[in-house]
């Protein structure tokens, strides 16, 4: 079992010419597994709080409706572009059975699996159902529409909305409330141990604002993904680093260097 799992957001300090879809790209650094067969079950309209229309209008174009494929011929790596997790391409789980309020139902697809790292997508339309059991892993999931709370165990509130990263770790309970449909892409860490400690263990939310240029710190001689990136600047903010997962920010200026480490990896591309 790998001994570090590391989750980060990517930006670019320079934007490249480049159409939309290859500047939102999901990728996972671990063996594939066959994603869900796609579902032709209809899905509710898009949010209009979606991030997805923010960058669009952001670039004057339009996104690509063609839906891609996984790259399964990697062992390694494989790299998707934002259109693999379209609402078209999700397969319908149906229906939340232990809510309190709404009417919450789930559709997803899978991205890479190979039992202790998964990823993928999820969307859930509004309701609300409390998580009296433990977490078995440690999620990390970065919001792309809809706007929700996570609750902890004693009470405790935390709002997300597009473009924040939330951080479930392994062992929390408490509930989940969906107030606006909830787009979201996810990663999770199958690990041993519960690494939390307290009277509750809490949900982390950092959010869009925090990713700015200003926020992250120059790492280039002690890079948290790559050990050290030479010449080629780089910049990062580790939000959270509790056992075996690791998540945070990165950003590099344009060049190349060599990888002397690597760990696991899941990366949501935001520019570049």
């Amino acid at each position: 079992k790998p001994s570090q799992f590391t989750i980060y957001i990517s930006i670019s300090t320079t934007m490249v010419s480049a159409p939309l879809t290859s500047i939102a790209i999901i990728a996972a650094i671990a063996p594939l597994c066959s994603a869900f067969a796609p579902s032709n079950s209809l899905l509710p309209a898009r949010s209009s709080s979606s991030l997805a229309s923010y960058l669009d209008g952001l670039s004057g174009q339009q996104p690509n409706t063609a839906p891609a494929a996984a790259n399964t011929e990697s062992t390694g790596f494989c790299h998707v572009p934002l259109d693999y997790f379209a609402f078209d391409n999700l397969s319908s789980k149906g229906p939340r059975s232990s809510c309190d309020w709404g009417t919450p139902q789930d559709w997803s697809r899978k991205l890479a699996d190979d039992g202790v790292f998964r990823g993928g997508t999820w969307y859930c339309t509004e309701g609300g159902w409390p998580s009296p059991n433990g977490k078995a892993t440690t999620e990390v999931f970065y919001v792309l529409e809809g706007h929700g709370m996570l609750g902890d165990a004693d009470g405790t509130k935390h709002f997300f909305g597009p473009g924040d990263m939330v951080i479930i770790p392994k062992g929390h309970t408490g509930r989940w409330d969906v107030h606006t449909p909830i787009h979201k892409l996810w990663a999770v860490n199958a690990h041993d141990n519960i690494e939390e400690t307290g009277p509750a263990i809490r949900v982390q939310v950092d959010h869009y604002k925090d990713f700015a240029p200003h926020c992250l710190a120059d790492t280039s001689a002690n890079d948290p993904l790559y050990g050290n990136t030479g010449c080629v600047s780089s910049a990062s903010n580790t939000f959270y680093n509790v056992g075996p997962t690791s998540v945070g920010v990165w950003t590099c200026e344009p060049g190349s260097f060599e990888v002397a480490c690597g760990e696991r990896q899941w990366v949501y591309v935001v520019e570049g």
